[in-house]
């Protein structure tokens, strides 16, 4: 097996595909139709779209080209890219970058195990017919030892890709991104062919301009398109570790999240003209988003609960079912396996060798996932508590760069001379000016929501789920570990770094 340190992707479409695959998760198709939908006005959800469009531009994009450029100068993992830009003694702050990926894969695997079993239901057994069938498949589901096997089985067979390297990674995700791109296509036709599929269409791109007073909107605009792209996870610097020299930056960082955010558009329309063209016979507009609205327990009303019995009641919908969780499916697994070579690729820089730093993790994973299988009340707070964490690693992501220099790194890390396309200084304003205004306005404001509205009367018990407190302890958790950790997080990071 080649050294990490040497290997490459051996092709700049096996990059861009593979770094698809982290971005096209299922934040596309299981939560970006659903945000669409509760923060559209009484004319429609275009206004939400232009606000979700401007944070491609003032948050994902410059912060992917933020991760491109440490990985790729670094050639390593989060924490050895840290220290390889702002030394050993700040380098640590990685850690936590890493961290917060790692616990969100904890419960990911879980996630991923739900559209596996419901992509072998739609196929072995009949579809829903009404809410009731619906609820009881769910809790049925929920109420077994599937969560847990199927958990099990996802980390098992993404361990195993992640344990053959680079290369393997590449190979699976040129099956899966275009397969489940072409899965996408097949079901937008499917989805536009559907009378009153024109109805969601137009709601979805009408803009009810008075809906941008709300900051709510604009918060929830910027959470989504983070969540959509995969920006500051620290997953996009890893595998730039492993880019070509004569890659460029700055285009690959514009085409990883303008094809993300088309990939969300589609799995939006598809969502909107299935719900409208089904329920619009039975159902007003009003009545229909409310469905669309509805989370559900874990935030899995719409997807797993109503999209089920709606294909039922559809011709071919069977089929359109097996489509649907297969591509729910691809996107999933893709994106596990990118936060699974994260923890591994940070072990790997400790020193580790890649066969069983890849084990280790995976047995990691699935023990601290078990909560999140077994206990849907726990996924929901881990979903709650490391989202959050994702604005931290953009701050931090944000400092590394800033420390080193906006204006330096942008000179010798991304106009490099191999490069087609030139980054200007508009970069540098929103990497050390807009992204930490952003940071400091978001984190408050769902600190304040926590306090205000999800858990007004135990914003102070860590054990509430949705409160400030859990937040706090949580986070002090991870930077105390990764503190305490900081020599052994070192390893082999204080070598001569590469510059091939």
């Amino acid at each position: 097996m080649p050294s990490s340190s040497k290997e490459r992707f051996s092709s700049k479409m096996g990059m861009i595909l593979s770094v698809l695959g982290i971005a096209v998760g299922t934040g596309n198709i299981w939560r970006f139709p659903r945000i669409a939908a509760q923060n559209g006005g009484e004319d429609g959800a275009g206004a939400f779209l232009f606000a979700w469009i401007c944070f491609l531009l003032l948050w994902s994009i410059p912060l992917i080209i933020a991760e491109y450029g440490m990985g790729r100068h670094g050639r390593k993992g989060v924490v050895g890219s840290f220290v390889a830009l702002i030394g050993e003694k700040r380098g640590w702050l990685g850690g936590f970058v890493g961290f917060v990926a790692t616990a969100i894969m904890f419960y990911y695997s879980v996630v991923a195990s739900w559209c596996l079993y419901y992509l072998i239901t739609s196929i072995t057994t009949a579809l829903p017919g009404d809410l009731q069938q619906a609820n009881a498949i769910w809790e049925g589901f929920q109420g077994s030892n599937w969560p847990l096997i199927g958990h099990a089985f996802v980390m098992g067979v993404g361990g195993y890709i992640v344990l053959k390297g680079i290369s393997s990674i590449e190979k699976v995700n040129k099956v899966l991104i275009p397969s489940l791109l072409l899965v996408l296509v097949i079901s937008l036709f499917k989805a536009l062919s559907l009378e009153g599929s024109g109805l969601g269409v137009e709601y979805l791109f009408t803009p009810d301009w008075s809906t941008l007073k709300k900051p709510g909107i604009w918060l929830e605009a910027l959470t989504q398109n983070a969540w959509d792209t995969g920006a500051a996870w620290g997953l996009i610097l890893t595998y730039a570790a492993y880019m070509r020299k004569n890659d460029d930056v700055t285009v690959s960082a514009f085409q990883t999240g303008i094809g993300n955010n088309i990939v969300s558009l589609v799995a939006a329309i598809i969502i909107f003209s299935t719900v409208f063209g089904t329920l619009s016979p039975t159902m007003g507009s009003g009545e229909i988003l409310d469905v669309m609205k509805t989370s559900g327990p874990a935030s899995t009303g719409l997807t797993f609960i109503w999209m089920p019995q709606l294909f039922a009641t559809m011709g071919g919908g069977g089929i359109f079912a097996i489509l649907f969780f297969l591509g729910l499916t691809f996107a999933a697994f893709s994106s596990l396996i990118s936060m699974i070579e994260l923890a591994v690729k940070v072990f790997v820089d400790m020193g580790a060798v890649r066969k069983r730093a890849t084990i280790v993790i995976c047995l990691a994973g699935f023990g601290f996932g078990m909560p999140s299988a077994l206990n849907l009340d726990f996924f929901a707070n881990q979903d709650f508590v490391w989202g959050l964490g994702l604005l931290v690693s953009g701050a931090l992501i944000s400092y590394a760069v800033i420390q080193y220099g906006t204006k330096k790194f942008r000179d010798e890390l991304i106009n490099t001379e191999e490069r087609s396309a030139t980054l200007g200084k508009w970069w540098e304003i929103i990497i050390k000016y807009v992204v930490p205004v952003e940071v400091v306005t978001l984190l408050g404001w769902w600190m304040y929501l926590s306090a205000a509205e999800y858990a007004p009367d135990t914003w102070y018990n860590p054990l509430s789920p949705f409160s400030v407190m859990t937040v706090i302890v949580q986070f002090g958790i991870a930077l105390f570990l990764v503190w305490f950790f900081r020599k052994g997080l070192m390893g082999k990071n204080k070598i001569k770094k590469e510059t091939s």
